[in-house]
């Protein structure tokens, strides 16, 4: 299953919402909606920073990953930002490839 990082920032009623919870709530939350997409969190950590919260999940697919992401996104209380990891095997994969390119001015 793709995994991905996620970094995550509590703007405005976010971050009333968190100190109200607590933090275990809130990574309860994001696990519960993990679930409904078919995923599951393998880390979670809040951070001192532009990101409060950093940590890594599973997703069947980017679609679902997406879609997850669109939705915390559309609350307005956080920002979510997505990055797809790759495993050893998938830059393996990729340095085989031979995709052609033309840099721009060339």
């Amino acid at each position: 299953m793709p995994k991905y990082l996620f970094e995550a920032t509590y703007v405005g009623q976010g971050i009333k919402g968190l100190m109200q919870e607590g933090g275990t709530k809130r990574r309860d939350a994001l696990v519960e909606a993990l679930q409904s997409v078919g995923g599951t969190l393998e880390s979670f950590y809040y951070a001192f920073g532009y990101y409060d919260v950093l940590g890594v999940f599973e997703a069947p697919d980017d679609a679902s990953a997406a879609a997850l992401s669109l939705l915390i996104n559309s609350t307005g209380n956080v920002n979510v930002r997505l990055k797809p990891l790759l495993t050893v095997k998938d830059l393996d994969e990729a340095a085989k490839k031979t995709p052609s390119y033309r840099a721009p001015g060339k």
